[in-house]
């Protein structure tokens, strides 16, 4: 027996607006994008559905998709990414409508914590 990992599932209030924001981000583009009423598995219905990846073969890829609360507390589950120059990745990020966190990291730490623009934490680690 084995697992695959295919995807982090992105709650979100608006997909559509996240997955895009996302796929500047990172750079990669819209994989696949369920339209309203799609059924996803026999019997059911879909909301909107966006998933983003480095290409369609890829995986694991994020998958957005629309729920009805707002985000109330701290991720359990966030993601880090390594760029080239965290300065400059961090400011590109806040440019793009990122903001800066504070979930109790301290000062004195190597990596910045930014929350996507529904406030979602990440984290950009320094570079390696």
């Amino acid at each position: 027996m084995s697992l695959r990992w295919e995807q982090v599932v992105v709650d979100s209030r608006d997909p559509l607006a996240l997955a895009t924001w996302w796929s500047e981000a990172l750079n990669w583009p819209i994989t696949y994008q369920s339209e309203p009423g799609d059924a996803d598995e026999p019997g059911g219905d879909v909301e909107i559905e966006i998933e983003i990846a480095p290409d369609a073969a890829t995986h694991p890829s994020l998958l957005f998709i629309a729920v009805p609360e707002q985000k109330s507390v701290k991720n359990r589950l966030h993601l880090d990414f390594i760029p080239d120059d965290q300065a400059a990745e961090v400011e590109r990020l806040l440019a793009m409508g990122a903001s800066r966190a504070d979930v109790g990291q301290g000062d004195d730490v190597t990596w910045v914590v930014l929350t996507d623009p529904e406030g979602n934490e990440f984290c950009v680690l320094r570079a390696r």
